[in-house]
């Protein structure tokens, strides 16, 4: 319970600061979440689908990536005339400038992801279902990490937490396993990298110039 304590109140913090401009989102949130997810891990009670066979979970969640895609893409381009969170979506592009585009993918979908996912619908989940049950459990989990991701100040993250932290935690409920969370979300964040909804070309010249930025949702991740 220690580790879930620190490692919500880690990623609070991280947003806070954050949100003051004190440092990076690649910086602080990829080094909190991937320690987060290798504390998880180190913990031996993170288990991958005991309810779904890996072949089966595994795309599972790659498809439900995709999907959450397709809908968070629609979703952008009819919210994005509301000028707040328009300019919102602009500030979370702007993090990922001069950040080489193999690069941003690999930090957001190959660390910072499985990272979130580990700590968050592995660990946390994994470890109030033992006390609670599932379902109860899911409810818990969605709401600290709602909470945790509410620091952002930012309403495209949490936009993303709400919509996208219960479709993770839906997936981990359907298979008592992180597998197909983290796949899931491995997936969505690598085509919001690649394919930002809109394009670049909408955000600007710059924007064109240093395509495939951070996705409004969740920060590097």
């Amino acid at each position: 319970m220690a580790i879930m304590a620190a490692g919500a109140a880690a990623v609070f913090l991280g947003w806070r600061v954050v949100a003051a401009g004190e440092a990076s989102v690649w910086l602080v949130m990829t080094s909190i979440l991937v320690a987060a997810g290798v504390g998880a891990v180190a913990t031996g009670r993170v288990g991958l689908s005991p309810r779904l066979r890996w072949p089966w979970a595994l795309p599972a969640g790659a498809v439900a990536g995709a999907l959450l895609y397709v809908a968070t893409a629609a979703f952008v381009l009819v919210v994005r005339r509301w000028p707040v969170f328009d300019r919102h979506v602009a500030e979370i592009y702007d993090q990922r400038r001069g950040l080489p585009l193999g690069m941003a993918f690999v930090l957001a979908a190959l660390l910072t992801a499985p990272g979130e996912e580990l700590f968050w619908r592995g660990l946390f989940q994994g470890r109030l279902a033992a006390s609670w049950g599932w379902p109860a459990a899911s409810m818990a989990t969605w709401g600290a990490y709602i909470g945790a991701n509410s620091a952002s100040g930012s309403l495209p993250i949490l936009a993303g937490a709400v919509v996208s932290g219960a479709v993770w935690g839906a997936l981990a409920l359907w298979t008592h396993g992180v597998l197909a969370s983290l796949t899931c979300h491995s997936v969505w964040t690598g085509l919001m990298i690649l394919r930002p909804p809109g394009g670049p070309a909408e955000r600007g010249r710059d924007d064109a110039v240093h395509p495939g930025t951070s996705p409004p949702g969740e920060g590097p991740g």
